[in-house]
């Protein structure tokens, strides 16, 4: 037998490190689980609770195709003087906080729609301003057509109709309101796609309250004003040059138009300046890398802001800092002039311009206006009702550029707007005429032939492109088509 003696065999090398690589697995393994769990619960803790909508799962596969990894926003800042559940707001905070008058004024109408583009390598954000009136063809989320309307009556229209349409089946309350908004977030998105030709990835939805929490969470905001203004309708009452506003004065600054020489069009630039302003605070103030401060922001986010049920909202807050260092270009998309449809004041448009526009400055392709069934090889035939020699001619020219077939043209009495009527199989085609020509309405016309669409110039028409504008009385004395000077983030811009 061996002989024993009082000592053990001497580990070897490997034995004496597996107590450690164990024990240091385990410490791993213990900091991955803990790392996990809390991150797991911050986001839970950041994200619970949030309002989202799936309206974009309604557009997606009619939207136009991405060329790259790029992603489009669209932020929807939306009229009303409701809650989430459709209740009107306190009246005397409607009045003395937001100088937005009574609860009944406003409706469900997109008084704001910004687009932004987010390249993939990372380059400089290109952001739209959609001017709220410019008359376009609207549309509800499944692609039928609403008619021709401001743009920001998209939304107002589908939420009339699904509202009306629940209630008939006996949905009430909370419900009916959801239901009934998530029609209108589907009908802007899928007339915002159309209009402008690209598609949206993700939205965010904010009113009149919401920014005014959102306002005051950050407040003091600075906004610098090129002029003093005085405005009683949103109570704007500010000296020239750089000031600190409180959140009940950052919402009148937003909102006003009123004794602005563009009208709408300098309130867009407000809006655009003040995007700039507070996402270049959040920054300077460390917001987005704090998350007690950014816990503070995503609670007034949660009570007053939809977004859309794919957006992660910490991954974006991770990368927002990206976009706060001088690396965002404002515009507003520019109109042709001015008209009155539906008896109220617009913005008239060229669709094939804007899109154009919107594809240049995203870096992508050109999508196609969008031509609905049969319209190529509709016949149009167009008669002056105007007094207008030869304007028939020249607006069977533009239509026959678009694919259309050119038929007749004529004159005829005069009659104060102008009428679109189609035959037999050209309804679609006819409703794109009526877009083209920025007239109100179509109708089906018992002796228009089948195939063909007949147009009668009214005392409102305006050629594709613009001619003579007509001064908008809300927008003040400005007739100009021009859309103004970008703003550019990365500061305090300066605004009229």
């Amino acid at each position: 037998m061996p002989e024993r003696t009082g000592h053990r065999p001497r580990p070897s090398a490997s034995g004496r490190w597996l107590p450690l690589l164990r024990a240091a697995t385990w410490a791993v393994s213990a900091a991955l689980l803990l790392g996990c769990g809390t991150t797991w619960y911050a986001y839970r803790s950041l994200t619970h609770g949030l309002t989202t909508s799936d309206a974009l799962d309604a557009v997606r596969a009619k939207a136009p195709r991405h060329l790259d990894n790029s992603v489009d926003l669209l932020l929807v800042g939306l009229d009303s003087r409701k809650d989430m559940n459709g209740d009107d707001l306190p009246r005397q905070f409607v009045q003395t906080e937001l100088h937005a008058g009574s609860s009944d004024i406003g409706y469900y109408n997109t008084n704001t729609l910004i687009l932004m583009h987010i390249p993939a390598d990372g380059g400089k954000v290109q952001a739209f301003s959609i001017p709220r009136d410019d008359y376009v063809r609207t549309l509800n989320g499944d692609g039928s057509v609403q008619g021709h309307f401001k743009i920001k009556e998209a939304y107002a229209n589908a939420y009339t109709t699904a509202h009306d349409r629940y209630a008939r089946q006996g949905v009430e309350g909370a419900d009916l309101e959801a239901r009934s908004r998530e029609a209108g977030r589907e009908a802007t998105l899928a007339t915002v796609q159309q209009f402008t030709g690209v598609p949206i990835d993700h939205f965010a939805e904010v009113n009149l309250l919401g920014f005014y929490d959102i306002a005051k969470v950050l407040q003091p905001i600075t906004v610098c004003l090129r002029k003093p203004v005085r405005d009683r309708y949103s109570g704007a009452d500010f000296p020239a040059g750089v000031q600190r506003l409180n959140a009940r004065q950052a919402l009148a600054f937003v909102r006003q138009r009123h004794g602005l020489d563009a009208g709408d069009l300098d309130r867009t630039r407000r809006q655009q300046a003040f995007i700039s302003t507070v996402t270049h605070q959040l920054k300077s103030e460390g917001v987005w890398g704090s998350p007690a401060k950014l816990r503070g922001l995503l609670d007034v986010v949660k009570k007053d802001v939809v977004l859309d049920d794919s957006w992660n909202v910490l991954d974006f807050a991770q990368e927002a800092p990206d976009l706060t260092g001088g690396n965002v270009v404002f515009h507003t998309l520019p109109i042709e002039g001015f008209g009155i449809r539906n008896r109220e004041d617009v913005n008239l448009v060229d669709p094939d311009k804007i899109r154009s526009i919107v594809s240049q400055a995203f870096g992508t392709a050109a999508a196609p206006s969008p031509t609905p069934s049969g319209s190529a090889t509709a016949t149009v035939d167009i008669v002056n009702g105007n007094g207008g020699r030869g304007l028939a001619s020249a607006a069977l020219s533009s239509l026959t550029a678009l694919g259309f077939t050119a038929g007749t043209t004529g004159n005829t009495a005069p009659q104060p707007t102008t009428t679109v009527r189609y035959g037999p199989g050209a309804q679609q085609a006819a409703q794109r005429v009526a877009g083209l020509l920025h007239a109100d309405t179509t109708t089906a016309g018992p002796a228009v032939p089948a195939g063909h669409v007949a147009v009668t110039l009214g005392g409102d028409y305006t050629h594709p492109g613009g001619t003579t504008p007509t001064p908008s009385p809300s927008s003040s004395s400005t007739t100009s088509a021009d859309s103004g000077p970008a703003v550019k983030a990365g500061g305090v811009p300066c605004v009229d």
